[in-house]
């Protein structure tokens, strides 16, 4: 792991990415093909937007993460702003695309994300609270 990357943790996780407003995050694990090939186009990235934070999750160190975010494939790719999932999807990525996904992020209005997660969280609070259907 290179100085423009950060290892994440349980213990350091939620300082990490509350603590910043624009995280990407990669899931790999050592012995995961895919994850080396992708480690050194994130390791580019990261340098070339020094102005992000980019941090790396060992699946297999921790386990607890991985759980906690549902990882079921690596490598992943998550990105987080204002402490919201905007992108994860799993798959090695090339350069160009990668840069993509980045300048697709930056480029989201934070305000129309936070309004949309708000509406979908009454909506689900509301279905809750309706009165049975037949299930």
């Amino acid at each position: 792991m290179s100085s423009s990357t950060v290892e994440l943790t349980k213990d350091n996780f939620d300082e990490v990415v509350a603590g910043s407003g624009f995280v990407l995050i990669d899931f790999w694990a050592e012995w995961c093909g895919p994850c080396r090939q992708f480690g050194p186009v994130f390791e580019r990235a990261a340098q070339k937007h020094d102005d992000l934070v980019f941090a790396k999750v060992d699946t297999e160190s921790q386990p607890e993460l991985a759980a906690a975010f549902e990882i079921t494939s690596i490598p992943m790719l998550m990105i987080v702003r204002d402490n919201i999932a905007v992108y994860a999807q799993p798959g090695a990525l090339p350069e160009p695309a990668l840069e993509d996904i980045i300048r697709q992020a930056r480029a989201l209005d934070m305000d129309e994300v936070k309004a949309s997660v708000v509406q979908a969280q009454e909506k689900a609070e509301g279905e809750a609270q309706a009165p049975g259907t037949d299930a």
